[in-house]
This record gives structure tokens, C-alpha cells and sequence, in this order.
């Protein structure tokens, strides 16, 4: 189905008929196809919200960069013209990035009752002494191929050593996500994980290479009322390795009769 916020063509599914509801959030560069087997499981006995973030999936892109805070005005915004007075929450990746900034407003026009985040994003990685020597090269290089002569010389050489220094999620993005993407990943919300104060489930991938387990045990520490079940052998989409491990225990988080 799709829906109209801000002028922005949204892609959303809405099953169930439960009258509590469930909300998902992907991870960065998803969709929600990759939350099917969940929707499918949850739907008999939840209503069950899932939408393609903007920029991603069948959704329109935002049509400035966004950062994260525009990203939760948007969930905000599409849980009101829903409906959605009280949810569940489940979110992944980039989705726990929304989540953490979600729970740090003051006031929400719904209440999250309860919080399942896995492979939640959200915490800054330090830079080592050899990531910073790289970085200043790369705007060294980058200042340099952005000249009005290089781009005449060599028009393709900035795009390759953006190619060449981006993350997977920054060569597959468009333009425009590409400058959303470095707004969002550039900014650390370690300081606001304190202020879930929802019941919080947290499920991570003990192979997880793109958010480390130790992020989870750090959270963990930081929410006053979280729990951390690790899935062995898992990587960053655990939810879909072990897929019914992970539908059992929403079960039990979400006390499922």
C-alpha cells in the first residue's frame, strides 16, 4: 500500500487485526521484504506496521539529506496518520539509530510499550590512530581532485576515490542518500541510550561485522531495563539466520498466550 507524508509517497504494509499494534523499522539500504517472515508470524495476533523508510525500498527519497532527527519526524508523522496511539517496537541497523533518537523526545504523541533492537546501530566506533591518517588523506585528495582543473582533466577521478574509500552502503547509495548517509553515521548517540526507558529486548549476531556484539553489551549496560539474547554464530541479520528462534522469542517478549 502506499501513503502520502510530506509529499512523500510512502510504501507500508498494515496486517492483523490484534489490537495491539507492532511497528518495524529497517536497517539502512533494506527493506521491508527482509521483515516478512516476521509480519507473517506476528500478524494472527498483532496489528502489524512495517514501511519502507524514505530513500529506500519502494519509498520516495527525501528530497534534502535527511539526518536522523528528520527520519524520526517522518516515524512520528506516519504513526499519527495511522493511528498508532500505543506499539510495539522492532528495529533494525539504522532502524535502532531512529529508535534511540525516538525515545530521547520529550514528548511523543504514542507510547512504545516495548522495544526489541537488533544489530541496533547508534554507537560511534573510535577512530584508530591508522582511520584517522586515512581520513585526512582522503579530504587531502579529495580537496585536490575537487579543483575546477582536475575536474577537467580527470572528471571521473573524484567519483572513483569516493568509490574507492566508501563503505558498500555508500557506493550502492544515490546521490542524495549518499549525503543522508554521512549525516547519519557521523553522529554518535551513545549519550541518549539512556533515555529508553521502555522494556528492551536486544538480539545480536555474535559474528556481527558491521554493528560488534560489544555494542549490544554496551547498550545493555546503558538502558535501564534491557536484556541481551546473542545468537551464536550470527551476523549482522540474525532475525533472518535464525528466524524462528527469533519469532520465539518475541513470543516471549511480547507475551504471546
Amino acid at each position: 500500500m502506499f501513503t502520502e507524508i510530506d509529499s512523500l509517497n510512502i510504501n507500508y504494509i498494515c496486517e492483523g487485526e490484534g489490537q495491539q499494534n507492532v511497528l518495524l523499522l529497517h536497517g539502512w539500504g533494506a527493506n521491508i521484504t527482509l521483515f516478512n517472515q516476521i509480519i507473517g508470524h506476528l500478524s494472527p495476533r498483532f496489528k502489524v506496521y512495517a514501511l519502507d523508510l524514505p530513500g529506500f525500498g519502494e519509498s520516495d527519497e527525501p528530497k534534502e539529506p535527511w539526518n536522523v532527527d528528520n527520519y524520526v519526524d517522518f516515524v512520528i508523522k506516519f504513526c499519527e496518520k495511522m493511528g498508532i496511539k500505543s506499539c510495539f517496537l522492532i528495529a533494525h541497523s539504522f532502524g535502532g539509530r531512529i529508535t534511540i533518537k525516538l525515545m530521547s523526545r520529550k514528548e511523543l504523541p504514542f507510547t512504545v510499550e516495548r522495544i526489541v533492537l537488533t544489530g541496533s546501530a547508534g554507537i560511534r566506533p573510535k577512530q584508530t590512530a591508522k582511520g584517522k591518517f586515512k581520513t585526512k588523506c582522503y579530504k587531502i585528495s579529495k580537496s585536490i581532485l575537487s579543483s575546477k582543473i582536475c575536474q577537467k582533466l580527470m572528471p571521473n577521478a573524484l567519483e572513483n576515490l569516493r568509490k574507492k574509500n566508501g563503505s558498500a552502503d555508500y557506493n550502492a547509495a544515490s546521490p542524495m542518500m549518499r549525503q543522508c548517509l554521512v549525516k547519519v553515521v557521523n553522529e554518535d548517540l551513545t549519550e541518549l541510550i539512556h533515555n529508553i526507558n521502555a522494556p528492551t529486548l536486544l538480539i545480536w549476531g555474535e559474528k556481527d561485522d558491521a554493528v560488534p556484539l560489544s555494542d549490544g553489551q554496551l547498550m545493555e549496560k546503558l538502558i535501564p531495563d534491557a536484556g541481551l539474547v546473542v545468537f551464536e554464530g550470527c551476523g549482522h541479520y540474525a532475525f533472518l539466520e535464525q528466524g524462528g528462534r527469533f519469532c520465539r522469542i518475541l513470543d516471549s517478549f511480547f507475551d504471546v498466550k
